[in-house]
């Protein structure tokens, strides 16, 4: 079963924003468009971390601004992470 992690985040992000999936694009911001604050930041990141399995950076958090930034950062992690226990 090959996961659709741009699937996965726009529900999160639905759910906390409150915005029809429909309505988040890659493009869509996340501060201007779906009304993101930095508390309903922290509860992004901790629901991506706790879906992918992945640990994101504090620095990290105020750079995605967009959904594709968000998949970017996550495609990135799952990559690090998969090669490193590829070398294990």
């Amino acid at each position: 079963m090959a996961i659709n992690i741009e699937k996965d985040i726009i529900s999160i992000l639905s759910e906390i924003s409150g915005v029809d999936e429909s309505d988040i694009k890659p493009e869509t911001d996340l501060a201007k468009d779906l009304d993101i604050d930095s508390i309903k930041a922290i509860e992004i990141t901790v629901a991506i971390e706790k879906k992918f399995s992945v640990s994101i950076r504090d620095e990290d958090v105020p750079k995605i601004m967009t959904l594709q930034q968000a998949v970017d950062l996550v495609k990135a992690l799952l990559a690090q992470h998969g090669a490193a226990h590829g070398k294990k």
